[in-house]
């Protein structure tokens, strides 16, 4: 674009579209061959809804600062996209949308809606990251439910449990009966509820508990061993209310003798204190819930009965018994499925686990940098926390196949050979015969938890499995604080299972966006706000400021339209100082002998300076410092003084001065566009392609002149700047138009170079050595009403209208003898020396001047 058609106003939805429709996707192609420093990005998979939400952004542009910036460091990057497939909530969608259940249509038909739904969604969302300029490495995306990507976890399975680290097992574990799938610890959410303690004969004793529908489930009671009310009681068998069965009386350190009557039932399973009990005291189990959450024949008559209402039907049977004396409220928290928020249950299953090593966990975590360091709290506080193992298996479809079968000869469970893989177990059959002998089988029809397909996410950016140079540790995990005890926890675990190492070097951490109300986001206070709403406004970059500026890295972070709109100002702001720059450095080639002016140096000083802490910010994740800084030198440093500082050299005749102010120009320009190629890549795409024919993108970050960063030079500079703005605001208290002439200025003090300053206050400026004299006289008489009025009353005016016509000098005389009098209308008034002020003015030279002091200089300006 020619400079002369340059528009006044920067358009971002006219230039963003346009460089979007010419960068190539190979420009972000990660090279395996290259010589460069690899920085591989274990990129976060996102669940493919259709909808890229805000956090999703936020978290992205987090990651396409890193990206950008990297590359223009010399890094070879790896931006790679990655899709996150399998899970109950598409399952949910198709049932929904096609008006079945899953149990209506064959499983490989049910598992083929559920794909072509992901894969749409999966184009939506991909539009919007081009749109909002993420560097992605398109050539290195992977999708879960792909073959290629799940016989990848199929592979990590296989090999996990020949370690011993998967295991087979009946063992309790947490279930949504709604789901009908169990589901790990991490992914049980807990909300604050009230519920009813009810206190009831328990045979003998009293009991409290708040789940009477359990008591068909219940194998002991257990005790304090140091509560002297129920030793005697410890080792009898007292029989079950309702039910009838007998259980033993047992004695524990773990209960409390302080919580209802001191006497609890231990029930298979009520929580994970029954499970504990259940391990160490060898108890039995008697399973009173199915899998729906409906009970058991051992109920007896609540058989058949949700949980919700045989609760309410035993409660009232155990009032009308008189079982139940006595009910009080009592808060607690309610572990909730993260999915459909139904209260879970523990029931005991055979399902599929991956043994936790905490410790080993802990010592990669500790080998990983965490940004901010705070976060490692988090994953450590976690850790120390995990009582069982990790439940992998889920009673789903649309996920990773388990591949496992079991043998109807034996039993045998045969695991598939890696060779085989990957298999859906439910559509083929192992290639060898079991060791008895038999070739008939029957699949495994549990699936993977979803998170055995992201957890090996930075296994599959690294080439595992797919190259013999794995690129492991990569460099950077980019994520949520929210998933940092799923995700960051279960990589963590899975990269050190299956090679020993930590899957990176750093993990950087962001946090959540909360709507402009401070309200975490949701449909019900109305709060959502989608990136291609700020997108449609105000272009992608006024809304990737936003990410960059809202907050410091690992904070929560308020969606602001505000910072949106001062994203979108701040461009044109920018685009207004490119116009006036491009006329004077259009074909500008820099080099050569230069002689610097004082505030030349001094914004290179600066400009070098900012290079310097950018960098220094990058390196440590700090973009809302950078952006900050870049954005405080270029409108104040950049446009309010230096531009203006020089604009008379750029109109002038003096070439070398002139050329001095282009290079220094040029270079802030050049350098700023580089700094701001991270943050909003449209437009410093669209400035550097004013100076140069090759992409800002495939160009270099700006190098730090360590020698120009003199603090001298700044000083100086700091000295010019203010001297012109202390004239200029004379200029502005005098009424004169800042362009007007202002005549002869002497300057005292130590200052090396005033071509800037006369050229900015159109002044001649002459700069004196030694102290300059002054005289000083009276110019005018100012009577104080306030005493003559009172005193003289009807004669005050005619005594004010003869002080000011008085000579002023006349006047000071008498007032310093101690009385000044005066003839009006032929009496003679004395008046004391405070009923009068005096105007004095100060003579230099013989003129009248004005003093301006700044620092240790002082502004003689000569009246006209």
């Amino acid at each position: 674009m020619s400079i002369t058609q340059l528009p006044k106003e920067y358009n971002p939805q006219e230039v963003e579209p346009r460089w979007m429709g010419d960068w190539k996707d190979s420009m972000n192609y990660f090279d395996w061959d290259s010589a460069k420093p690899q920085y591989i990005i274990d990129t976060p998979p996102p669940y493919p809804t259709g909808n890229f939400h805000i956090g999703n952004a936020l978290n992205w542009c987090y990651i396409d600062f890193v990206a950008r910036y990297k590359r223009m460091r010399g890094y070879n990057v790896m931006f790679p996209q990655g899709w996150d497939c399998h899970g109950l909530p598409t399952e949910v969608k198709v049932e929904e949308i096609h008006s079945i259940t899953k149990n209506q249509v064959p499983r490989a038909e049910f598992r083929r809606l559920c794909e072509e739904l992901t894969a749409g969604n999966i184009e939506k969302m991909r539009n919007t990251m081009r749109r909002l300029a993420f560097s992605i490495d398109w050539s290195n995306e992977y999708i879960t439910m792909k073959p290629e990507y799940y016989g990848k976890t199929q592979h990590s399975f296989v090999q996990m449990y020949h370690s011993g680290r998967i295991y087979q097992a009946d063992h309790p574990v947490n279930w949504c009966p709604r789901c009908e799938t169990a589901i790990a610890f991490a992914e049980v959410e807990y909300d604050a509820r009230q519920t009813t303690l009810n206190y009831f004969h328990f045979d003998e004793l009293d009991v409290a508990t708040t789940r009477p529908e359990l008591l068909a489930a219940c194998v002991a009671v257990a005790v304090n061993p140091d509560d002297d009310r129920y030793n005697k009681y410890v080792g009898k068998e007292i029989e079950v209310p309702i039910f009838g069965h007998r259980v033993k009386v047992l004695s524990d350190s773990e209960v409390d003798p302080g919580f209802g009557t001191g006497v609890v039932m231990i029930c298979t399973f009520g929580d994970k204190q029954d499970v504990r009990w259940w391990v160490e005291l060898g108890l039995p189990i008697r399973k009173a819930i199915d899998k729906q959450g409906i009970m058991t024949s051992i109920a007896g008559k609540y058989e058949g009965m949700s949980l919700a209402r045989c609760k309410e039907a035993i409660t009232r049977d155990m009032k009308d018994a008189g079982i139940i004396y006595e009910q009080e409220t009592l808060d607690q928290n309610v572990g909730l499925c993260w999915r459909c928020k139904t209260a879970i249950e523990i029931l005991s299953e055979r399902q599929w686990f991956v043994k936790i090593d905490a410790d080993d966990i802990i010592s990669k975590s500790s080998k990983i940098n965490w940004v901010p360091p705070y976060m490692e709290i988090r994953l450590k506080n976690w850790t120390g926390t995990m009582e069982w193992d990790w439940c992998i298996s889920r009673q789903r479809i649309f996920a990773t196949p388990i591949p496992v079968w079991y043998c109807n000869q034996c039993g045998e469970v045969m695991v598939a050979k890696e060779e085989w893989l990957p298999l859906d177990p439910n559509n083929s059959q192992p290639l060898e015969a079991c060791k008895c002998g038999s070739t008939s089988f029957s699949p495994e029809e549990d699936v993977l938890d979803t998170w055995m397909d992201s957890s090996i996410s930075a296994l599959n950016v690294a080439g595992w499995l797919s190259r013999d140079d794995v690129r492991l540790p990569t460099q950077m995990r980019p994520q949520g604080h929210d998933i940092i005890r799923t995700w960051a926890f279960y990589t963590i675990l899975r990269s050190s299972a299956l090679t020993g190492l930590r899957p990176w070097d750093d993990i950087v951490i962001n946090g959540m966006v909360l709507g402009e109300d401070g309200q975490k986001m949701s449909k019900s206070l109305g709060n959502i706000v989608m990136p291609e709403e700020a997108v449609k406004q105000y272009g992608s970059d006024a809304f990737r400021q936003w990410a960059a500026i809202g907050g410091s890295t690992g904070s929560d972070i308020v969606f602001s339209w505000k910072d949106v709109v001062a994203g979108n100002r701040f461009q044109q702001k920018l685009w207004s100082i490119v116009r006036f720059c491009m006329p004077h450095i259009e074909d500008f080639k820099p080099g050569g002998d230069v002689e610097y002016r004082t505030i030349d140096t001094w914004l290179l000083s600066k400009l070098n300076t900012l290079i310097k802490e950018a960098t220094d910010s990058m390196d440590a994740y700090q973009f809302d410092e950078t952006m900050k800084n870049i954005r405080g030198f270029a409108w104040e440093t950049l446009a309010d003084n230096y531009i203006e500082l020089i604009k008379s050299r750029l109109y002038g005749e003096d070439v070398d001065a002139r050329h001095a102010a282009r290079q220094t120009l040029y270079f802030t320009v050049d350098a700023l566009a580089r700094m701001l190629a991270p943050f909003i890549p449209y437009f410093a795409e669209e400035v550097f392609s004013l100076l140069h024919r090759q992409s800002v993108h495939q160009s270099g970050w700006p190098d730090v002149d360590e020698a120009a960063i003199d603090p001298n030079a700044e000083a100086s500079g700091e000295q010019v700047k203010e001297i012109t703005a202390t004239i200029r605001r004379f200029k502005s208290d005098k009424g004169m138009a800042l362009n007007a002439p202002l005549g002869r200025l002497r300057v005292y003090g130590r200052i090396e170079d005033v071509t800037d300053i006369a050229g900015t206050v159109s002044a001649d400026i002459e700069v004196m050595d030694g102290e300059p004299e002054f005289e000083y006289r009276v110019s005018g008489v100012k009577p104080k009403m306030s005493i003559i009025g009172p005193k003289f009353r009807d004669r005050a005016g005619a005594i004010i209208s003869a002080l000011k016509s008085a000579d002023p000098g006349s006047i000071a005389q008498q007032a310093a003898g101690g009385a000044v009098e005066l003839e009006v209308k032929g009496e003679t008034i004395t008046l004391e020396p405070a009923a009068v002020e005096f105007e004095r003015e100060i003579l230099s030279e013989g003129h009248a001047v004005d003093v301006l002091e700044i620092g240790d200089v002082m502004v003689v300006v000569e009246r006209g």
